[in-house]
């Protein structure tokens, strides 16, 4: 119900805003599907073990799965497309690799014509690393469990995308950020990233934060978000203190949390969660795994 509101919301604004705006005429920029292609990706590691590789994935429209598996390689795996220009571009400066999407030249709106396919489907070592996903409107899932991450930045556009760490982070990461427009989002097994620090940052939305894992040490999350519907989950033996900023409208918490100098507060030993929330609307559900 509340993810049905804020979505009708969401679209009476942009008919409003477009009802009494100017009535402009925006080009069009023609797309044209042809022959599906596969082209097979793998790079090497860098020569030195010990050097820390910056990965960055630029990645358009379209599906990214993105796993971990690769043995021999830093990473691997396919680009499906039937655009030409979404060809992926292979660059590699010092300890700086980029895996990009190819642009097509659009002046306008794009115009599709037949089915755009555009897909990746890669895998990642467990060198070490800071990795960046840099996408636009596209479905994801990527799993990351049992990798070397010392940094993780993902930012996109619409996005439905789903991130989770199955296993621990093999390295301690010193920040996890995540920053998205208006999109479905949820960050699985967070205990299990092993991150000092973690920024959220989000327009209008759905969005889960779930903390089940093994958390090794205190950690820091700083969450700001719009007209949102917001889950966090915690595992029932972990220590948390959620402080709450901005115009909230709803909170909805389970048994097992507590209130406590105008903070929510669930008990637990060990490690602690410390999260500061700014949401602008919206509900937020505080629950136990």
């Amino acid at each position: 119900m509340h993810r049905k509101s804020i979505l009708m919301a969401i679209v009476v604004l942009a008919l409003t805003t477009l009802a009494c705006g100017f009535n402009f005429q925006f080009p069009i920029t023609s797309i044209d599907a042809g022959p599906t292609v596969t082209d097979e990706l793998s790079i090497p590691p860098l020569d030195d073990p010990e050097t820390i590789t910056n990965l960055e994935l630029a990645f358009g429209a379209g599906e990214l799965h993105l796993s971990s598996g690769s043995e021999d390689y830093l990473i691997t795996g396919t680009a499906t497309y039937n655009v030409d220009e979404f060809k992926p571009e292979v660059t590699v400066r010092g300890d700086k690799i980029s895996i990009s999407q190819g642009e097509t030249e659009i002046d306008g709106f794009p115009a599709f014509s037949g089915d755009i396919e555009n897909k990746w489907e890669l895998f990642l070592g467990d060198d070490p690393m800071h990795l960046r996903i840099i996408a636009g409107a596209y479905k994801g899932e990527i799993e990351l469990g049992g990798l070397s991450l010392y940094r993780l930045h993902i930012t996109d556009g619409a996005a439905e995308t789903e991130v989770s760490f199955s296993e621990p982070n093999l390295v301690e990461m010193d920040e996890l950020i995540y920053e998205t427009g208006a999109s479905s989002v949820e960050l699985n097994g967070l205990g299990n990233a092993n991150f000092g620090e973690l920024i959220f940052k989000s327009g209008a939305g759905d969005y889960t934060l779930d903390f089940t894992g093994e958390l090794q040490r205190d950690a820091n999350v700083e969450i700001s978000t719009g007209l949102s519907n917001l889950q966090i989950a915690v595992p029932k033996d972990t220590p948390a203190r959620v402080s709450l900023e901005g115009a909230m409208s709803n909170v909805d918490v389970g048994d097992d949390w507590e209130i406590s100098a105008g903070d929510y507060v669930h008990p637990g030993s060990g490690s602690m969660l410390n999260i500061t929330i700014d949401i602008g609307a919206g509900n937020l559900e505080l629950r136990t795994r």
